[in-house]
């Protein structure tokens, strides 16, 4: 039942004074915007296209691509680190209404408002993709709304509750690939012949060629819960020796857990239809990289590159919107035009122009956030 009384935030033991800005926080999330901003400048696709198959720089150009199936690639968990940093920032966005003195209700509806705002992006970016009016559910952003809602509604209750509830997510999802069986969708692990492809025949009507999945946000669902457990434990009054290591140790367990789940084939690790051994083990990699951050940024006050990532992280929503949709449309191509003039004139090869190109397209999407920034501009959903 939906509590309708006023509830002041102060009551789910948050400190009432106000929060200290975490900058590793700001680090990881302007870190993990940067690397979504230069997909979209086709560094990685250029990288991968001009090196020479089975030398160091295409084993590195890989790793900036989706894993084709069963295994783990760097870039499998960009996604886990956003879904778990929205999470960690949940908390201090609480903080600060905490300090404001607002009530539950008033927090509850402008996470209603903007998981709905979420939900309508990432539909529209499907129909911006496919560029006719088109219902598919595979987004980010989509899926996002779906597991901040989950983990907003956690966030009052105990930390051990809402670990076992992530966990318990992970459950059903096996429960649901290896027992929910439908004739031509009974392969748990076979990609456009599992539980999730037929979901998508059900919602949607079509299967992805990818085989991404829309009940992806089931288990990953655990990444923003994560998030909120990490959260709760960084803002709390302990010492910074005492938040690391809870941390550390939920970390490396989830890499031992995950990585043997694979290993002895009892569950493979599959980022397309997120198994529960891929959400484990980028669950452990989110609190290691969270740790690290910490560690370095706010515990041994390093701060050289902070400032450079944070200013992408700060406009997230929008600069992610506008690379997808603005950017890729037109920025691309009107920035190609030139690099690409200027640099035949002086006879580069085809490689060198579209490196050149893609780091400047990644140079103006860096500027117009850092315009953003001195302007004091920030979209906020």
């Amino acid at each position: 039942m939906i509590d309708t009384q006023p509830k002041p935030i102060a009551d789910l033991h948050l400190r009432v004074e106000k929060p200290e800005r975490l900058l590793s926080l700001d680090l990881f999330r302007g870190a993990t915007m940067f690397l979504l901003v230069g997909e979209t400048t086709e560094l990685y696709h250029h990288a991968l296209e001009f090196s020479e198959e089975g030398s160091f720089m295409h084993g590195l150009a890989l790793q900036f691509h989706h894993h084709p199936w069963n295994g783990l690639r760097f870039w499998d968990l960009v996604q886990p680190f956003f879904m778990f940093i929205v999470g960690v920032a949940m908390v201090f966005s609480l903080q600060k209404r905490v300090h404001r003195a607002d009530d539950w209700n008033k927090a509850r509806n402008h996470i209603f408002k903007r998981c709905a705002l979420l939900f309508a992006f990432g539909v529209m970016l499907h129909c911006v993709y496919s560029g006719e009016l088109v219902w598919e559910l595979w987004n980010v952003l989509t899926q996002l709304s779906f597991t901040i809602l989950v983990a907003f509604f956690l966030f009052r209750q105990p930390l051990k509750t809402q670990i076992i509830v992530s966990f318990g997510l992970l459950l059903l999802t096996e429960i649901l690939y290896r027992f929910v069986l439908v004739d031509g969708f009974d392969q748990p692990f076979v990609q456009g012949e599992n539980f999730g492809a037929w979901m998508d025949m059900v919602l949607m009507g079509k299967i992805n060629g990818g085989g991404w999945v829309t009940i992806n946000c089931l288990p990953t669902a655990a990444h923003t819960i994560w998030g909120v457990v990490a959260g709760k434990i960084l803002i709390s009054n302990r010492s910074s020796s005492e938040k690391l290591k809870p941390l550390i140790i939920a970390g490396i367990v989830g890499l031992v857990v995950g990585y043997a789940m694979d290993w002895t084939g009892f569950t493979p690790i599959i980022k397309r239809i997120a198994t529960t051994s891929f959400t484990i083990v980028s669950g452990g990699w989110c609190l290691l990289v969270l740790a690290a951050c910490y560690w370095l940024v706010d515990v041994k006050k390093v701060k050289l590159g902070v400032f450079f990532f944070s200013i992408v992280g700060m406009n997230s929503i929008f600069i992610y919107l506008f690379t997808q949709t603005v950017g890729h449309q037109w920025v691309n191509d009107f920035t190609a035009i030139f690099s690409n003039g200027i640099l035949g004139w002086i006879g580069a090869n085809g490689y060198t122009m579209a490196i050149v190109t893609s780091i400047a397209i990644f140079a103006l999407y860096w500027y117009l956030c850092y315009w953003l920034y001195k302007r004091k501009i920030f979209f906020k959903v």
